[in-house]
């Protein structure tokens, strides 16, 4: 099979499922173009992992958790790759929400209680993190403007909110491990 097909040469491609085209610049491609953003970055943040030997033990439960985020992160990109309602796309659920929720009240347990604003940074790791983070919203951001003009799962929006406090808390995690305090927003 060629990678390559030139049915995109024109600036339109064929959304998943259906022989629907549609402009590359549309709202729905750029959404799903952000999560792709996010999905390559999460993996560049797996791969940095062998920056500290005191994170790698504890990172091993993070790599799987991010594991399966990416997985969940290619569901959300083939529900906004089509339009069609078919029993055969899984979908994001309450219970992938609920998932992200108990990771982060379990890796919250890790860090100091927060009682400041803290800038993105410390560590590499963390850095990362934060970076992921800014993409996760940013992807939100753009599936919400798609969902005032188009039906979506709903469970998209609630679960890229939580993603993206996952990766805040992960942030944090990854400094206190690596003994890197976080920097406070000073007003």
């Amino acid at each position: 099979m060629k990678i390559y097909t030139k049915k995109g040469d024109k600036g339109e491609t064929n959304l998943f499922g259906t022989n629907k085209k549609i402009s590359k610049a549309s709202k729905r491609v750029k959404s799903y173009g952000e999560i792709d953003e996010l999905n390559s970055f999460i993996g560049l943040t797996i791969s940095k992992k062998e920056l500290s030997t005191d994170f790698k033990k504890h990172f091993i439960n993070i790599e799987k958790e991010l594991q399966k985020i990416q997985n969940d992160l290619f569901i959300i990109g083939s529900n906004l790759a089509t339009t069609k309602k078919s029993k055969e796309i899984k979908k994001i659920s309450k219970n992938d929400i609920n998932r992200l929720e108990k990771l982060i009240d379990k890796y919250s347990k890790e860090s100091d209680p927060l009682k400041n604003f803290i800038l993105p940074g410390g560590s590499t790791l963390a850095s990362l993190f934060h970076i992921c983070r800014a993409i996760c919203r940013r992807a939100e951001r753009k599936i919400v403007e798609l969902s005032e003009m188009e039906e979506i799962n709903n469970n998209i929006i609630p679960y890229l909110n939580r993603l993206s406090d996952l990766f805040f808390t992960l942030a944090r995690v990854a400094n206190k491990i690596l003994n890197i305090e976080d920097t406070k927003w000073k007003q």
